[in-house]
């Protein structure tokens, strides 16, 4: 099984490329952050029409999130039910008896901003919730944007992110605090290049330069951690013409009956 986090940045602009992705990379969850749609301007028919299921919860302009299945999809929640929240972030669903969260968490902003303490209180009633869920689901993966740089490896160049979203002490300490539950970082299960990155800016030739992070990724829990055989990025999509600024990171999962 083939478990894919994407941020598309904007799928009314993306959908043509979801769609040739998914055509020769044919996965079997795929989850979605930054569709930046309402739910009536979703488009259902399109991706139901190339053999997928769908669940999705947005709103205009911002965020907005997804999961694509090539399985049936049951047991949906939108939204953190321990958190009240208007943005729509977070979806979750039991596909092929896997518990999978889709999550985009807050950018944060800048460290002395409002934005930065909704991040840190949103993320710290993710973890409450997560720990929930894992009480329920034994088999659970968490993907999505995670706005969060794990270690100075993640970042191109860590002094140049010094004080900055996306790298600060507090927001690492809640991705670990998160990890803790009894979580694994799968990209981190494998031997990988260094500089691996799953965003890039679009200014100053970001991706042409490799000047990115790795902020995307794919955790899970104990039982799935143990199948899992392999977590890569995908960059090809990121050198198509106008592309999102992340790219996919897709966990294999070699599932025992």
């Amino acid at each position: 099984m083939k478990l894919v986090t994407w941020n598309v940045n904007s799928l009314k602009v993306r959908l043509p490329q979801v769609l040739q992705w998914l055509e020769t990379n044919p996965v079997d969850v795929l989850c979605i952050q930054e569709t930046k749609l309402t739910d009536d301007k979703f488009p259902q028919a399109e991706i139901e029409a190339a053999g997928y299921h769908v669940v999705f919860t947005g709103q205009k302009t911002y965020n907005g999130v997804a999961i694509v299945s090539k399985h049936p999809i049951t047991d949906v929640q939108k939204n953190n039910p321990q958190f009240e929240d208007e943005q729509q972030r977070i979806i979750a669903a039991t596909i092929e008896g896997i518990r999978i969260i889709c999550a985009y968490v807050p950018n944060g902003q800048a460290l002395d901003s409002d934005k930065f303490q909704y991040k840190l209180k949103w993320l710290a009633a993710l973890e409450n919730w997560v720990r929930d869920e894992m009480t329920r689901h034994p088999k659970l993966a968490l993907l999505g944007d995670y706005n969060i740089a794990p270690e100075d490896r993640d970042v191109h160049d860590p002094a140049a992110w010094e004080g900055m979203n996306l790298v600060s002490p507090q927001e690492r300490t809640a991705l670990k605090n998160l990890i803790a539950l009894g979580l694994t970082d799968s990209f981190r299960q494998f031997e990988q290049a260094e500089k691996s990155f799953s965003w890039w800016d679009y200014r100053a030739l970001g991706f042409r330069l490799n000047k990115g992070v790795r902020i995307d990724h794919i955790l899970l829990s104990a039982e799935l951690a143990k199948q899992c055989t392999a977590c890569v990025i995908d960059r090809v999509p990121r050198k198509w013409e106008q592309p999102s600024d992340h790219a996919p990171v897709i966990a294999t999962l070699q599932l025992s009956n």
